[in-house]
């Protein structure tokens, strides 16, 4: 470090540089070696792995809706979905570049838990979880806008 400070012109030059070079370094003067040596356990990557997450118990016949006016909702269609529950993100209120940031942002949550994401219609997209298969009937269903009144 001292070298470059002194090639910068940071640091005045010292005059004993020269004989320091000179000297071999302490850890070349005398070699340690350690006393005893001790062979690390490794887990299993099985052991480490985190459990699949259970089906059961949750509730599977309901299906979030999620219409983010802002970037800032993406925590809503986050926590939706990482609870298991099938997310409708409909992106027909928000502008094209936070849309985009919100797509991207689903993409990584379903790769991340082995999800999947479906464009229902050109702002509506489906995230549905591992567990969860959804037939094409449905998602016809979902783009007819039938599946609004259901309520």
């Amino acid at each position: 470090m001292r070298k470059m400070g002194e090639y910068l012109g940071l640091v005045e030059q010292a005059d004993y540089d020269e004989i320091l070079d000179d000297e071999p370094a302490p850890a070349a003067r005398e070699q340690r070696t350690p006393s005893v040596v001790r062979p690390a356990t490794v887990a299993s990557i099985d052991e480490r792995r985190r459990p699949a997450p259970r089906t059961a118990g949750r509730d599977l016949s309901r299906i979030e809706t999620v219409t983010p006016r802002t970037y800032n909702d993406a925590r809503a269609v986050g926590e939706n979905f990482r609870a298991g529950v099938p997310v409708i993100m409909n992106l027909s209120e928000i502008e094209v570049d936070d849309a985009k940031r919100l797509v991207d942002f689903a993409a990584g949550l379903v790769f991340a838990v082995h999800g999947s994401i479906t464009r229902v219609t050109d702002k509506v997209f489906l995230l549905s979880p591992e567990n969860v298969l959804v037939s094409d009937e449905d998602k016809q269903r979902i783009a007819g806008g039938s599946f609004y009144d259901q309520n």
